[in-house]
């Protein structure tokens, strides 16, 4: 069955887990719509793994602290952030994403091989294909079943970053507008050649209304989450 209807397996022995990714510039609302939804489906005992991208492994955390905060990030070239990026992906799927799915976890994770896709090959510039082969060879066959964009008008997103302006400064999110005005419409473009993975949100609307649209999408695409 295709991924606009995958099976909830029910009563085997450790059936897969689902991979669903949350992608968007930054300040759309993904941690957020993430906790919500993990706790959707804790409430139907559902065991849920969060991750995030750079991050999620004890390599992939100092990766991340490289990447956003320290001070020697700031001359860092675009083949070497893109080679970062998908080195904390690699050890991400080998040491932990690929055994949680296998015992049945389902895994939600903030970010993933589509940010690299996006933020390194287009808004940075690097020749797509080969940003592909480095983001097949760093992920392998551990791909999301399931991508959820949240997608935001650019000046909106860029205000609520000021609102929550984080005291230790993140590099990726001091770029000028016209760095995010490329990422949005990277990941749309995305969407339109993956309709069958993306489910495209208006990350405008309230918390509540978002993570409603986000949950009944989600049972409409994976049979039997809801009895």
């Amino acid at each position: 069955m295709d991924k606009q209807g995958l099976p909830l397996t029910k009563g085997t022995v450790n059936p897969r887990g689902r991979f669903i990714s949350f992608e968007g510039a930054d300040g759309v609302g993904k941690s957020t719509q993430i906790k919500e939804l993990r706790r959707r489906l804790m409430a139907r005992r559902i065991e849920v793994l969060l991750t995030r991208e750079p991050g999620g492994t004890l390599i992939g955390e100092q990766i991340r602290s490289l990447l956003q905060h320290a001070p020697q990030g700031s001359g860092m070239c675009p083949e070497t952030e893109l080679l970062l990026f998908t080195a904390s992906r690699a050890q991400l799927v080998r040491e932990i994403l690929h055994p949680a799915l296998q015992r049945g976890v389902w895994v939600l994770a903030d970010r993933f091989h589509d940010s690299t896709t996006v933020y390194q090959g287009l808004a940075r510039a690097l020749d797509p294909a080969l940003v592909g082969i480095v983001n097949r060879f760093a992920a392998g066959d551990c791909l999301p079943d399931l991508t959820i964009l949240l997608d935001l008008d650019v000046a909106a997103a860029r205000q609520r970053l000021l609102d929550r302006r984080d005291p230790e400064g993140d590099r990726m999110e001091n770029e000028p507008a016209v760095f995010f005005e490329e990422v949005r419409r990277g990941y749309l473009e995305l969407a339109r050649r993956e309709p069958g993975r993306f489910l495209i949100v208006d990350a405008s609307r309230k918390v509540g209304e978002l993570s409603e649209d986000i949950w009944t999408s989600l049972t409409t695409r994976i049979h039997g989450l809801v009895d």
